[in-house]
């Protein structure tokens, strides 16, 4: 099958899948009501499961497997501490195993819970953006009508900062979430059963340069966009901009503290004195694994978020969130998206191959491919492109 030249392509990889607590939410219209294990009182609220997760070592949690859970048959069980039962995690079956086929299209399970993507996917990068060969909103339309509607593609990946580049003025960040709700509800899949034909995967953006200067001068606020409140509010503005209900996957665009993947995945190697800048410092810091993880799951117990996951991030962000959320009793992360191709290998250098392991973390990694954007010429100037199409 063709995806049209102006869409991404996102491949969701096979066994790298997370384990995945879901939680009743009155809003998913998806009936799948599964079980988030506690371990002492890990039902409490969220200021009180934190404390017993720190009281009873977070590292441990982070670096031991423990004795509450076990390997059975390749899949991952925990102990309930109210029943003294072993639940499978989110009941829902085994990472990417291929739950049905739509038009010839296999669509795989994400992660342990009831998501189920198509193995290929729409990217929105630049979805109606400034460049001068970008997709205008009759493209995409036609995009998404060919894809999702007659050819079992369900997977639109997308972020509160596409599309790129803009301007803020005659193109604002925000406008490909717009057009793909426009879309949707054009084509009457913004609720109820048409709803459910499409899986959605947005992105909150990360801290800004400018926010952090401004905060320099001002001595006001905080450069940080990822932080509880923000996590909740940028949520509620792309459902907003795409007339939804809920979001299917919820994740970081790139991590919230200093990491190498921070500079666009340009260099594995750690750097001690980047990490304590007052850019990564300053003000607060960085938000910590605990309250990211309890701030996704308030969006799921709301019915905001069917999962949620991590993008552009490492093998340490990824063990320490799923990590943190088992000892806090949550939801972990579902996925982790980042470059992979036959140019780009860095996430079986860095680390991720072995975190998402399902021996390991068992992450579900979506793929985009940069280097599919250099083939087909969309990162070529406009004098470059003219150039090109002059020699053939």
């Amino acid at each position: 099958m063709i995806i049209p030249q102006s869409a991404t392509v996102v491949l969701a990889a096979t066994s790298f899948t997370a384990p995945h607590h879901s939680c009743t939410s009155p809003r998913f219209p998806y009936g799948a009501t599964t079980t988030r294990m506690s371990n002492s009182g890990g039902n409490g609220p969220p200021s009180q499961r934190r404390r017993l997760a720190l009281a009873a070592g977070i590292f441990g949690g982070i670096f031991g497997g423990g004795d509450d859970w076990n390997w059975n048959n390749g899949r991952e069980y925990y102990a309930n501490a109210d029943t003294g039962k072993h639940v499978l995690n989110a009941g829902q079956g085994p990472t990417n195993e291929v739950v049905k086929k739509v038009d010839g299209m296999r669509q795989r399970r994400l992660g342990g819970s009831d998501i189920v993507v198509s193995e290929l996917g729409l990217g929105t990068q630049r979805w109606v953006s400034k460049d001068f060969n970008a997709p205008s909103r009759e493209d995409v339309f036609s995009f998404m009508d060919y894809a999702i509607l007659d050819n079992g593609v369900n997977l639109i990946d997308t972020a509160e900062q596409y599309p790129i580049p803009s301007d803020g003025k005659t193109v604002k960040e925000g406008d490909s979430e717009i057009v793909i709700g426009e879309w949707m509800k054009a084509r009457g899949l913004q609720s109820g059963e048409g709803r459910k034909k499409v899986v959605i995967a947005s992105k909150i953006t990360g801290g800004r340069f400018l926010r952090f200067l401004l905060c320099l001068i001002r001595r006001i606020g905080h450069r940080r966009n990822v932080t509880p409140k923000n996590i909740k509010k940028d949520c509620a503005g792309s459902l907003q901009r795409l007339g939804t209900e809920y979001l299917d996957v919820y994740q970081l665009h790139w991590p919230a503290r200093y990491s190498p993947q921070s500079n666009w995945g340009q260099s594995l190697a750690y750097n001690l004195d980047a990490d304590k800048s007052p850019y990564w410092r300053g003000m607060g810091g960085p938000i910590s694994f605990e309250e990211m993880c309890l701030a996704m799951q308030e969006l799921i117990d709301e019915g905001k978020i069917r999962g949620w996951g991590m993008c552009n991030d490492n093998a340490y962000g990824l063990t320490a969130c799923t990590r943190t959320a088992k000892a806090l009793g949550v939801t972990p992360p579902c996925s982790i998206q980042g470059d992979f191709s036959l140019i780009d290998r860095k996430s079986e250098e860095n680390g991720v191959a072995e975190a998402a392991s399902p021996y390991n973390e068992n992450g579900e990694f979506f793929i985009y491919c940069k280097s599919l954007k250099i083939l087909t010429g969309k990162l070529l100037s406009e004098t470059d492109a003219s150039n090109v199409l002059s020699d053939i």
